[in-house]
């Protein structure tokens, strides 16, 4: 039996208290700074949806660079 040796990407939804474009410029910034890592960005509701194989734990921790409150809303 072969073993497969790639991750799974899901992706995950992340509530951010953005409030303006400075915000949501923010978080653009750190995230591009990641590989392999895809990402939308809804400013109005405030959600950020990421696209990786990275841990949420992780992800979470990146997104709080940008000293926003950041909350996990769970995989889509």
């Amino acid at each position: 039996m072969e073993e497969t040796l790639y991750s799974y990407i899901q992706k995950h939804e992340f509530e951010v208290a953005m409030t303006c474009e400075g915000c949501s410029g923010a978080v653009t910034r750190i995230l591009t700074k990641l590989p392999d890592v895809k990402f939308e960005i809804d400013l109005p509701k405030k959600l950020v949806w990421i696209e990786s194989d990275r841990d949420v734990e992780s992800l979470t921790d990146t997104l709080k660079k940008c000293g926003k409150e950041v909350k996990y809303n769970g995989t889509k």
